[in-house]
């Protein structure tokens, strides 16, 4: 807005904006310094995999599998969002497929996503897409977070995450379940079953897996968020992405998910592109995992044609 009044000169005014925008893109170097070596790192077990025979290409998908569980069943759909619940067992083991993942613990993950969510696509949204692409989907974790993710973030209430015990313990032993988890046992397990070098394991199976997994997550709040039709909601940048379903275990189905964040699936289609939905089915059948929210099919379609963009997902 410009200035109603003479009295200060242009120069004056735009000193304070421009710190301020400095301010709010400043740089935590540290983690610049982490990425750039784990991807230096995954970069060299990229080239050292390439020849290999199958057994680090099959144990480093399934890991990368259960990592994704913990993610997206676990710290998205279960304790995030609260769209069904799980018995103790079931909590222990996505727990411990979360640390695999290491994309901070259940309950911070869920605090920023849940921040994502009532702020999206504002100064206050973590990974605000406004920002930019490479912003959305790694920028954000190299930049102090802006002072509006920081005080609106304090009003949205994450107290029942921390009421299970299972969140409680993985948020006071994060670092040494990671260390075991993301690293140890996947650099590890292929050197006593099949013998292979540690240095090998450690950056194929460990750190190139990793990386990854990161970018399958990342995806989400990137490409999802730029590329995709919106069939449920045509006002919020939140998109159906049908390849970042396929490589983030079904949860690309962004738009479907922003309109309605309570249903379990993440999506009207069911199993279609979404892996984590029949693990969740599969889990209910063992009786593990239950109260699975839904919404109605006809509440889905008064929604498609009110706000949505006229398209469907599959067409």
């Amino acid at each position: 807005m410009a200035p109603k009044s003479g009295n200060n000169s242009p120069d004056t005014l735009n000193v304070p904006q421009k710190r301020e925008k400095h301010r709010h893109l400043e740089i935590v170097w540290t983690n610049v310094w982490i990425f750039t070596v784990l991807h230096t790192a995954a970069f060299a077990g990229f080239i050292l995999v390439l020849n290999r025979t199958w057994r680090p290409w099959v144990f480093g998908v399934v890991y990368s599998y259960c990592s994704g569980l913990g993610v997206t069943a676990g710290a998205h759909r279960l304790w995030c969002h609260r769209a069904y619940k799980a018995k103790l067992p079931l909590r222990i083991l996505l727990m411990v497929f979360n640390c695999i993942a290491c994309q901070n613990d259940i309950y911070e993950w869920s605090r920023d996503h849940r921040v994502h969510h009532k702020f999206t696509e504002t100064d206050a949204d973590p990974h605000n897409v406004n920002r930019g692409f490479f912003f959305a989907h790694m920028g954000w974790l190299m930049h102090k977070k802006h002072p509006d993710v920081r005080e609106k973030g304090k009003t949205v209430d994450c107290s029942d995450i921390l009421q299970d015990p299972v969140v409680r313990f993985q948020k006071r032993f994060y670092i040494p379940l990671v260390l075991l988890l993301t690293f140890y046992l996947p650099t590890m397990i292929p050197v006593w079953v099949w013998g292979e070098k540690v240095w090998f394991a450690f950056l194929t199976t460990g750190i190139l897996r990793y990386v990854i997994t990161l970018h399958c997550t990342w995806l989400v709040n990137s490409a999802a968020h730029y590329w995709g039709n919106r069939p449920y909601n045509r006002f919020m940048d939140a998109r159906e992405n049908k390849h970042v379903a396929w490589w983030a275990l079904g949860e690309g189905f962004h738009n479907y998910h922003h309109a309605f964040p309570y249903d379990y699936s993440t999506s009207e289609y069911g199993w279609k592109l979404n892996i984590t939905t029949m693990f969740i089915d599969f889990m209910a059948k063992l009786g593990q995992a239950y109260d699975l929210k839904t919404v109605p099919n006809d509440v889905i379609e008064k929604t498609r044609q009110k706000t949505g963009d006229g398209t469907l997902t599959f067409q």
